[in-house]
């Protein structure tokens, strides 16, 4: 049954040398940074009062390191939905990189070429919706950043495209919520 008092915390992960260089990370599994292991020490700091009914991971390393270093591995449930965008072709590619050869390419408004699309994300965005809505309590989400701005825009009944709207910093708390029954953003890209 639904709770309109829940919040949902998207927690993105901490630093990584692709985010340093502002390279797509998809699927490719890298580690935290010296940098990022910090930032999660941080949100340790900002998250160990807070009482998770559920706590959910995506089973990429630079998510799974953050999730434990802020003390919630042990009670993490793997979850392959919250993988970050399938970057396919674009796959370590910077923006830049990619504008050679598509001058008008984003994430948001044309998915990935050889990767997931917009339907597929909005499709995993809302399984993860459906899943947590259920939850009697509030839940914790480690994740990717793409991946948690289409969640977010999911969250708002708005397209999956509506994610470019929405920056988010790494190791950076976000909470959705409600207003009496309308799903809302209560805090965003807290770091």
């Amino acid at each position: 049954m639904k709770s309109f008092h829940q919040k949902v915390y998207l927690v993105r992960h901490g630093e990584t040398e692709w985010t340093i260089a502002k390279k797509h990370t998809g699927l490719t599994d890298i580690p935290l940074t010296d940098e990022g292991r910090l930032q999660a020490e941080w949100l340790k700091g900002k998250l160990e009062d807070k009482k998770f009914k559920k706590i959910f991971c995506s089973p990429l390393e630079r998510a799974r390191e953050t999730c434990e270093i802020a003390g919630f591995s042990k009670e993490a449930i793997i979850d392959e939905d919250l993988l970050e965008w399938n970057y396919g072709d674009y796959e370590g590619k910077t923006l830049a990189e990619i504008h050679e050869t598509d001058p008008k390419w984003t994430i948001f408004s044309k998915g990935a070429p050889n990767g997931e699309s917009l339907g597929d994300i909005a499709t995993r965005a809302n399984r993860v919706i459906s899943r947590v809505r259920d939850i009697p309590g509030d839940v914790a989400l480690f994740s990717s950043g793409h991946f948690s701005r289409a969640l977010a825009a999911r969250w708002l009944q708005l397209h999956v495209a509506e994610g470019r709207l929405f920056l988010l910093s790494t190791a950076s708390i976000s909470i959705l919520g409600y207003e009496h029954e309308t799903p809302v953003l209560i805090t965003w890209n807290k770091t």
